[in-house]
């Protein structure tokens, strides 16, 4: 017997001989908990960057637009004062007009007219106004110029916030499809009517976030087929007539003189988890309805069994 326990260890894997132990469900439970704790943060972040980019990005485009309605009136002004050296020359009054003529560079058009001996008011007037022009053209060149730099930083900051919530959904789904968990959600879902004790304003919002029920969610999603959190109680307010900012953050700071004790809550309200990663909708009777985290679709469950830890509410 012993020589046979010899042979068996002998012929056991160097390396180890037993596989590791596959996690216990409590386990990947506690374990899936802290992954959508984590996922909240880095979606908050991308949602962040999301925004970031495109105030960046109008920014440029409003900046672009004044640049060329600038060049537009530099041209303008350039033309009227070529003009007006040509008639001058007509009459006599001076000379040199063809090298104005020709003159691309702004500055050597300028130095040509102040050359000019009887320069009438409006003569005046009109190199005034080009000097101003040019300068405001070449401040508001200045201006795109270091926007469009802007929004290619925030573009870069928003390509690696997505690589970071890309590999945490990855983990995410990876873990609930090994639990049997995982929820695809029907982008098509026409929800579930409210009928809760909710009017005016926050009857409109909860009926339009209980018409979402049965969607996916979607880090970034702001409709119609999935949602995030932030994305649907902005939604679902802006249906009610109050228009929120996108993420949690920006609607926690919004909120900064509206909020509401947890003990007194309305329906309506907005309540926001220990960390500001997510927000919900309070629905009344004790319950909320929400965009969970990846994995899960929109519905309407018990505030006792949110999960995460509350930090406050807001009233819109």
């Amino acid at each position: 017997m012993a020589a046979g326990l010899a042979v068996a260890l002998f012929l056991l894997p160097v390396g180890g001989a037993f596989a590791e132990p596959k996690p216990t469900i409590a386990q990947a439970k506690k374990k899936l908990a802290k992954l959508n704790h984590q996922a909240d943060m880095v979606v908050e972040k991308y949602n962040q960057a999301g925004e970031k980019w495109k105030k960046a990005r109008k920014k440029y485009e409003t900046l672009n637009g004044d640049l060329a309605r600038q060049n537009t009136k530099v041209a303008g002004l350039r033309e009227e004062l070529v003009a007006m050296a040509v008639t001058s020359y007509q009459f006599g009054s001076v000379s040199g007009w063809e090298g104005l003529v020709g003159q691309m560079d702004p500055a050597g058009l300028l130095s040509g007219m102040a050359a000019m001996d009887q320069m009438s008011a409006s003569h005046a007037y009109y190199l005034n106004a080009f000097d101003e022009a040019t300068k405001t053209l070449r401040e508001n060149r200045d201006k795109a110029k270091d926007a469009l730099a802007e929004a290619d930083k925030t573009r870069d900051e928003l390509a690696e916030e997505k690589t970071k919530a890309d590999k945490m959904v990855k983990a995410q789904t990876k873990l609930l499809r090994e639990l049997g968990a995982f929820q695809t959600g029907n982008p098509n879902s026409t929800g579930i009517k409210y009928d809760g004790p909710a009017s005016g304003n926050a009857r409109a919002a909860l009926s339009f976030a209980f018409a979402q029920v049965g969607k996916p969610y979607q880090y970034g999603g702001t409709g119609p087929g999935g949602w995030d959190c932030s994305g649907l109680v902005q939604a679902s307010w802006r249906n009610g007539g109050v228009s929120l900012p996108r993420t949690t953050w920006e609607q926690w700071s919004w909120g900064a003189k509206r909020k509401v004790d947890l003990s007194d809550l309305q329906p309506g309200d907005l309540i926001f988890s220990e960390g500001l990663g997510h927000v919900s909708l309070y629905a009344g009777g004790g319950k909320i309805v929400h965009a969970p985290q990846t994995g899960d679709v929109v519905k309407v469950v018990p505030l006792s069994s949110y999960g995460r830890r509350l930090v406050g509410a807001v009233r819109p």
